[in-house]
């Protein structure tokens, strides 16, 4: 599940995430930034507001830059609460998504 298109969620992409992804995709780290990234340190959104790297599969939605996601996406979840689970409007917005991918 991504949830950092949410409301009050953001990805921030550092110069480590931009180069793991220019590698992953053997382009230049400015190539990346022209293609993939916004306001200087997050994606670009598809038309739904889904991030660009969403990939619809057969049973759910997954990375389709697993291997170089960015260090957020790596760390999740962190040794100490997400910030945005602590948020009760994202929580209900979070936890009928995620039920569902589990089949809940």
């Amino acid at each position: 599940f991504c949830c950092y298109r949410l409301p009050g969620a953001t990805l921030y992409l550092n110069n480590i995430d931009i180069n793991r992804i220019a590698r992953h995709f053997r382009i230049s780290d400015g190539e990346v930034r022209r293609r993939y990234i916004e306001k200087r340190n997050t994606f670009k959104v598809r038309d739904d507001g889904a991030c660009i790297f969403l990939a619809d599969g057969k049973v759910r939605q997954r990375c389709s830059i697993h291997e170089a996601r960015p260090a957020q996406c790596r760390d999740f979840p962190y040794d100490a609460p997400c910030p945005y689970l602590q948020r009760t409007d994202l929580l209900e917005a979070i936890c009928p998504k995620v039920e569902c991918s589990l089949g809940l």
